[in-house]
């Protein structure tokens, strides 16, 4: 499969962004099971095996501003349709370096890959590992383009304790890449404020098609 997705993905970690030039490329899919939109600043990237000629069509057709067109709803909407998959939502994509040494607050390693938090997150990424905290999970594993992924959840009894931002700091840690990656949608602002408080970097918005 193509390596076009793991190549942006490596040099925006890195701070080297695609040129703010206004243009929409479309490139092949990293794999079977991960399609979708990336929009950088003044530059999107469409990652699908359909026809990129019907891409810049759809794109052109969309009655938007040039700049945004690849994140319209519109413009989502008839690529869904066209790809035949589904999506949730429109997230903010963060990244963070690796960290040495140990996480700073203890885990417990989910190793039963029926468990309910392990099959789900094993339907978006691959070599998934699950650690719960008291009142917390932490989830790792390889996601769009082989990255390393990391997502949280935090009971709502131990909110506003810092837990969610130890977690996600956690996962800077336990990375056995050079970064890892979170999204999160921007409606949050609770979980925004927390990665961002752990040292993540907002690098783009991402719309990912879920086949099935």
């Amino acid at each position: 499969m193509s390596d076009d997705v793991a190549r942006i993905l490596e040099a925006a970690a890195r701070g080297d962004f695609p040129p703010p030039d206004g243009s929409a490329v479309v490139v092949p899919q990293p794999s079977r099971r991960d399609a979708g939109v990336l929009a950088f600043t003044a530059h999107s990237v469409i990652f699908t095996d359909e026809d990129p000629a019907w891409v810049h069509a759809a794109l052109a057709a969309t009655d938007a501003d040039p700049l945004a067109a690849s994140m319209n709803p519109v413009f989502l909407t008839g690529l869904l349709a066209k790809t035949g998959r589904r999506m949730n939502t429109v997230d903010l994509l963060t990244v963070a370096d690796g960290l040495p040494g140990e996480p700073g607050v203890e885990l417990r390693e989910i190793r039963d890959l029926s468990h309910p938090r392990v099959a789900r997150a094993l339907k978006y990424r691959d070599e998934v590992r699950v650690w719960t905290a008291d009142g917390g999970v932490l989830i790792l594993g390889r996601g769009v383009a082989g990255r390393w992924e990391a997502a949280i959840e935090v009971d709502e009894h131990v909110r506003h304790q810092g837990l969610g931002r130890a977690l996600a700091r956690a996962a800077r840690h336990l990375t056995p890449g050079p970064v890892v990656w979170a999204q999160q949608s921007p409606g949050n602002a609770r979980s925004v404020r927390t990665f961002q408080a752990a040292g993540y970097r907002p690098v783009a918005s991402e719309a990912l098609f879920v086949a099935g």
